[in-house]
């Protein structure tokens, strides 16, 4: 009987072990293990990813401003590769995706010279609505690897 429970007590820990281990392995993102930080990256392609709020009432208003103002400059940074953009209807949210053929490129734009571009498309698109506040609010900002 000794000889036993001895052998269900064994069996009952290595049920344990087994369990606990099952669930440490696949509980591990293996896939952050292997990611590089974003500086790894700065010859390769990257895409600036920004999100706006835009109303519905305000769409026409925000794709000619981006039109006029951001698509000329953009075209004439060094490393620009082109831009796309999308609407959420139900989000009421923009989406725009800006090719950059190195994040080095990108991040060599000086930032005086963006909040410049910024500082026209708020005033064009105030002027276009007649209001006082840019309605367009900013909500992500950030960027994308090419994976292989």
């Amino acid at each position: 009987m000794k000889f036993d429970f001895n052998l269900n007590r064994k069996f009952q820990r290595f049920c344990f072990l087994f369990i606990s281990l099952f669930i440490l392995i696949f509980q591990t993102d293996f896939s952050i293990s292997k990611a590089l930080t974003m500086d790894n990256y700065q010859g390769e392609m990257v895409i600036e990813e920004l999100r706006l709020k835009v109303p519905a009432d305000l769409k026409v208003a925000w794709l000619n401003a981006e039109k006029e103002i951001w698509e000329p400059w953009l075209s004439s940074q060094d490393g620009f590769l082109g831009r796309q953009l999308f609407w959420d209807k139900e989000k009421e949210e923009a989406l725009i995706l800006v090719n950059w053929k190195s994040k080095k490129l990108w991040k060599s734009i000086p930032m005086s010279e963006v909040n410049i571009m910024q500082e026209k498309f708020e005033n064009d698109v105030k002027t276009a609505l007649n209001i006082t506040e840019n309605p367009f609010e900013l909500i992500y900002e950030g960027e994308l690897d090419k994976q292989v």
